[in-house]
């Protein structure tokens, strides 16, 4: 598909759904080429499933936004696996993406919490040394 093409057809489904801005489904096309390198091994063709792109979509965004990784999803609409499952099969709908008899928008329903998955990595871990003692 070239990227005209593409781009036109991610304007019709952003006036379709206007929940998801433009940036999300180029994100998601991004995290899936990402996801594809990373499951999938050189020189195998095959379907990635929800929960691989959901992990991709993880490593993905911590990736190329670190810390703000929550906060760019939520200003292009995504704030929990739901939406992914959703942006997905918008993009199915206009054949953007193929899916199988076997993918479903349940795939993506309640994955992981997106706070544990995109701010947890950046809090800081308490340690207790061996040689400090807890107060009691």
């Amino acid at each position: 598909m070239n990227a005209v093409h593409f781009e036109e057809l991610i304007e019709r489904i952003v006036e379709k759904d206007p929940r998801y801005t433009r940036d999300a489904y180029l994100f998601l096309r991004e995290a899936l080429d990402y996801t594809q390198k990373r499951f999938v091994k050189k020189g195998e063709v095959r379907h990635v499933n929800g929960k691989e792109l959901l992990d991709g979509v993880r490593e993905y965004a911590l990736a190329q936004y670190g810390p703000m990784a929550m906060m760019v999803l939520d200003a292009c609409g995504i704030r929990a696996t739901d939406d992914i499952g959703e942006i997905v099969f918008n993009m199915v709908e206009f054949n953007v993406l193929a899916k199988t008899e076997e993918d479903s928008l349940e795939d993506f329903k309640d994955v992981y919490d997106f706070a544990e998955a995109f701010k947890k990595p950046f809090e800081p871990s308490i340690k207790t040394s061996p040689e400090v003692k807890p107060v009691v």
